[in-house]
């Protein structure tokens, strides 16, 4: 195997945090809508999917997403991200969710 093959099998893995405020208290069309968008992440190496809501502000939730990709598409997060189809996808969620999503890619520290 070669050097570049080698790093082409390469994984990292990344925790993706979803910030976002509903108008109401009520997550159930939420959740409807979390499960509906799971295959797209799982498409993209979603392993874990948590949602968590804020205990003093009800409206306020956090999405939270671990996933691992190829080291390559990590690389080139910002053209990835820049795809038309994952540019399409962020806007129905932002439709969806009444507002600004606020996403923050993250990496545990060793």
């Amino acid at each position: 195997m070669t050097d570049a093959a080698t790093d082409a099998s390469k994984t990292v893995r990344r925790i993706l945090l979803f910030k976002f405020t509903l108008p109401t208290a009520d997550a159930s069309h939420l959740q409807s809508l979390l499960k509906a968008a799971r295959p797209f992440h799982e498409a993209f190496g979603g392993k874990r999917f948590r949602l968590m809501q804020n205990v003093d502000d009800p409206t306020r939730y956090v999405q939270e997403i671990e996933y691992e990709t190829p080291a390559a598409i990590e690389f080139n997060r910002q053209r990835f991200a820049s795809n038309p189809w994952v540019q399409s996808t962020l806007q129905s969620w932002r439709v969806a969710l009444g507002g600004a999503v606020e996403i923050d890619v993250c990496r545990e520290v060793d």
